[in-house]
């Protein structure tokens, strides 16, 4: 999970406020495309310093061509994923 500069979405009647990135690989062909699962949180944390989240979005971004390259090459695979999902959301991390 990465922190975000929070975003305002609207949900279930109401506009809330994301301020987290969550990602996860769900396919992989391990050579020209991967299937990554994310979705929008609103992480907070209560008096008593229990962690709280909710979703407020979700979905599926596949990265392929130069991309999928790029991001094999990348010297952490991992902060590469977000930079590049965080990208195709238009967000930015904190």
């Amino acid at each position: 999970m990465k922190a975000i500069t929070p975003v305002s979405i609207w949900t279930g009647g109401q506009t809330k406020t994301a301020n987290n990135l969550e990602l996860a690989i769900v396919h992989d062909n391990l050579e020209s495309s991967a299937t990554f699962y994310w979705q929008l949180l609103s992480v907070t944390t209560d008096a008593d310093g229990n962690t709280n989240s909710e979703q407020l979005a979700q979905g599926n971004l596949t990265i392929d061509g130069p991309d999928y390259e790029n991001w094999g090459s990348a010297q952490d695979v991992n902060d590469e994923a977000f930079s590049w999902a965080a990208g195709q959301l238009n967000l930015q991390l904190s």
